[in-house]
């Protein structure tokens, strides 16, 4: 099977113009999480695998690498319904590239990548695709809203981007697919209505394909079914934490949140006072595991049911009408909703009775080191002017190679010309990677988030250069014809401009 690092660089091969594009894929191996839908009881049993891409670009073999762009996807599987959740988190280009941007044709790869059952790496027969549109100046580039050749996508045309996205994905699949794929499309820009919706949108790309969509949301549809709902837990009618999921960064979530802690005639519900403490000395030790494992059953209970109980209240029709009036939704900005369902059969290629879900794949890596250079990245680099973005490309390149190499080749610091009277140099700045760190337990919903039982019977794969030179890393150099020009007519290597004059009314001669 094609490996994404294969599937983005043949994508990248079709683009127009002369340079050399240097990729960079991480793909984190499965591991268990409990909080895609931490509201549904029983909560539905979900593997999580982190995606990181960094592209660069050349435009001459002499000139420096610079970072162009970069994505951060989450992908959720869930067995039990045979269905995948694939959530865009960040999209974000430096502005350095050469035109055409190659940050629309990564997006596009991506998506098909795992929507195509062709392609698909994952045994499921359904594949959700979320993502939240947010216009703001920089993403995972710091500083990079200051160089002066990047023109951030304002907030409507950030919506038509991403939905006209999504439409290529879908006309795409279907000519490769046919009727062997089912398509559901939905968008929903919170504030506004259809009619406002579909022609402010239709200004910026106006499109003639047959690919329909539905103003609305993808949660009272039969067509494809919800990854949250499988016969264990669809006895009566689904409530919002069975059908929505919980993304982080995601007004859907925080909203999710305020409706299971609130009461009508309480407001926000305080926290139970903790139990005073017990004195194991004084008291039998198998009574004591007995009242506090019965108490903390009971408060287990009385949490879930008073959860279920306000979420049960609000439909999903005033949920999302509620939604509008977020302050995500009206903060000035307009914000939009885009969600693609795909059902198929699965690809012949991965049987059901494959490998465990946790089972590593070649080619995956350890999810600690994503952290390291997601980290490194936001808070070690910046792009305001070529000269910082080339600097910080070498040093994040080198030091992804490095990590698979066991840190043997160490990341590059740029060294002054400055020394003092011994003629020893410093460093004038010098940026490695953040240490690994557990963070502290993180609230969902004012609670501590469930922990799994049970470990993973897997150890994290170890990477290694072989590792990272048949699946993470990637160079292609492409020559092909430049786009033409988007102007009516040139004279002389100018564009022609029409100047309209007024005309006078001629006065009559007395």
């Amino acid at each position: 099977m094609q490996s994404l690092r294969d599937a983005l660089l043949a994508s990248l091969a079709k683009l127009a113009g002369t340079r050399e594009f240097h990729l960079h894929v991480l793909v984190s191996s499965p591991r268990k999480h409990s909080n895609l839908y931490p509201f549904a009881f029983p909560r539905p049993k979900t593997y999580l695998q982190d995606i990181l891409i960094l592209l660069s670009e050349q435009t001459t073999p002499d000139a420096p690498r610079l970072f162009v762009s970069a994505i951060e996807v989450f992908v959720y599987h869930i067995p039990s319904t045979s269905s995948a959740v694939v959530y865009v988190s960040k999209v974000d280009s430096t502005g350095q590239a050469t035109a055409p941007s190659p940050t629309p044709t990564l997006v596009n790869a991506l998506v098909s990548y795992y929507v195509n059952p062709a392609t698909r790496p994952l045994s499921v027969d359904h594949v959700w695709v979320h993502l939240f549109a947010r216009a703001q100046s920089q993403y995972l580039f710091p500083n990079s809203a200051d160089f002066p050749g990047k023109r951030p996508l304002t907030d409507m045309k950030l919506c038509a981007w991403w939905k006209h996205q999504l439409t290529s994905v879908a006309e795409e699949l279907h000519s490769q697919a046919g009727d062997t794929v089912r398509t559901r499309l939905y968008y929903l820009l919170p504030g506004m209505g259809e009619l406002e919706a579909s022609c402010s949108l239709e200004r910026i790309y106006s499109s003639s394909s047959s690919v329909s969509w539905v103003y609305g949301h993808p949660y009272s549809q039969t067509d494809v079914p919800l990854p949250g709902v499988s016969g264990r837990n669809a006895s009566g009618t689904p409530h919002l934490g069975q059908i929505i999921p919980w993304f982080d960064d995601d007004p859907k979530a925080r909203f999710i949140d305020e409706i299971a802690y609130t009461t009508e005639a309480e407001g926000v519900k305080s926290p139970e006072r903790k139990r005073p403490r017990v004195d194991r000395v004084a008291v039998k030790s198998s009574e004591v595991g007995g009242e506090d494992h019965a108490d903390k059953k009971d408060t287990h209970g009385q949490k879930e049911e008073q959860t279920t109980k306000e979420l049960k209240k609000v439909s999903v029709g005033e949920f999302w009408e509620r939604m509008s009036f977020r302050q995500e939704c009206i903060a000035g900005a307009v914000t939009g909703f885009f969600v693609m369902a795909v059902s198929s059969t699965c690809s012949p290629s991965l049987p059901r009775s494959g490998p465990s879900p946790l089972a590593p794949q070649p080619g995956q890596v350890s999810p600690h080191l994503i952290k390291r250079v997601l980290t490194s990245l936001m808070n070690g680099h910046e792009f305001p002017s070529v000269e910082r973005a080339a600097w910080s490309t070498k040093v994040l390149e080198e030091s992804i190679k490095g990590l698979c190499d066991g840190l043997r080749s160490g990341p590059v610091v740029d060294v002054s010309t400055n020394s003092d009277s011994s003629g020893r140099r410093t460093p004038e700045r010098c940026v490695t990677l953040a240490p690994p760190q557990t963070p502290p337990p993180r609230l969902v919903g004012g609670k501590y988030p469930m922990v799994d039982a049970s470990p993973n019977p897997f150890p994290e794969p170890i990477a290694s250069l072989e590792t990272y030179r048949s699946f993470i890393y990637g160079a292609l150099s492409v020559s092909n014809p430049q786009l033409p020009r988007k102007t009516v007519a040139e004279d002389d290597g100018k564009p022609k401009v029409t100047v309209l004059t007024v005309r006078r009314k001629k006065r009559a001669k007395p």
